[in-house]
């Protein structure tokens, strides 16, 4: 067997766990799971068993492609697809039992059109509140006659729900709640991604829709305290060579680094093709045994240099290094690098093996 050089760990337990306190801060509702972007980088299948596992019914996807993925190994559950039909048939929906969030007027006619409205075949409908990316503004559905549709699912999708005394919040919701009696019946309303489920109750409606706090991102301290999520990967390198660098020693490329005695480096089997953000040269760190070291020079497409001269304990090579664990998690990576911890998940590349645990 090969030892990988870069292993993504997910912890199963703690994925559960998450979800399961998701579930029961928002108890009146069903919650679901967002599993867009193979799964925020953690593996789209493998998350969607383990979910399902826990009572999860209710999965959302971005793209057709994503769901049909699923579809193709798992027979139950509602899939959502978010971006609409993506100029898609609608039969390439229906066939595969997948549910399209329709998020035009052009998409909504066209379903009403079709022999799938007739059928009352299931349909969702994205309304824009104030995000002003994909969705229905409520100005276009005023004067249509809706009183015949039954919908399956009706969403929208919060600007800024993480901070939870902005006033914008709360307008979104308002305008929200205007197109609930436009329709026949509404089976599913769904507002709250995961920071909306924190930021009032009144959100949660009958369906909430989790994300980042599946997956060990808590996005501010203050919603940490709310609700104690747990972290669920650990990244970790295998130290590929060690070796001791003498003094006035440039490390990596365009000697960004300079030594100013010997110093005894690893080079770590990880780097920016890995989906190590370039920004972390000369200032991230990486852990062994509890302890922190400091990333050196530039960090290359498949390794970096750390400065292992303090180490106190014994470390050989084919040893493992950590880049994410409880001590350096996903959060503070993302502010080191100037970003969110969304982007660290999914920019994890797919040469990184991940093991389920």
């Amino acid at each position: 067997m090969i030892n990988p050089n870069a292993i993504l760990e997910i912890n199963s337990k703690n994925l559960i766990k998450n979800y399961e306190t998701i579930s029961k801060y928002s108890s009146k509702s069903l919650t679901g799971a967002v599993i867009k972007a193979n799964a925020y980088g953690l593996g789209c299948i493998k998350i969607y068993n383990k979910l399902y596992k826990a009572g999860c019914r209710n999965f959302f996807l971005a793209t057709l492609n994503e769901a049909i993925d699923i579809r193709k190994k798992y027979l139950s559950s509602n899939l959502y697809v978010l971006n609409g039909l993506e100029n898609n048939k609608l039969s390439k929906f229906y066939d595969y039992n997948i549910i399209p969030i329709l998020n035009s007027i052009e998409e909504l006619e066209l379903y009403l059109s079709s022999k799938y409205f007739d059928k009352n075949k299931k349909i969702g409908l994205q309304i824009d509140t104030g995000l002003n990316r994909l969705g229905i503004q409520i100005k276009e559905l005023i004067n249509k006659d809706l009183k015949n549709i039954n919908l399956f699912i009706l969403v929208s999708h919060f600007s800024s729900s993480e901070e939870i005394s902005n006033i914008y919040n709360f307008l979104q919701n308002k305008k929200f709640k205007t197109v609930f009696n436009l329709f026949k019946s509404i089976k599913y309303i769904s507002l709250s991604n995961s920071a909306g489920i924190l930021n009032n109750k009144e959100f949660h409606y009958n369906l909430t829709r989790p994300g980042i706090f599946l997956y060990g991102g808590y996005q501010n301290k203050r919603l940490k305290k709310i609700l104690k999520i747990k972290p669920v990967i650990k990244l970790k390198a295998k130290i590929l060579q060690i070796k001791e660098i003498g003094a006035n020693e440039y490390i990596g490329y365009n000697q960004t680094y300079k030594t100013k005695k010997t110093i005894k480096v690893a080079i770590l089997g990880i780097g920016y093709g890995d989906g190590i953000f370039r920004i972390l040269s000369n200032k991230g760190k990486v852990y062994f045994k509890k302890k922190s070291f400091r990333i050196i020079g530039r960090i290359s497409m498949d390794s970096m240099t750390i400065n292992i001269t303090n180490c106190k304990h014994k470390i050989c090579v084919g040893e493992y290094m950590e880049i994410i664990n409880e001590d350096n998690d996903i959060e503070k990576i993302a502010k080191e690098c100037g970003t969110i911890s969304r982007e660290i998940l999914t920019s994890i590349s797919r040469r990184v093996i991940r093991q389920y645990l």
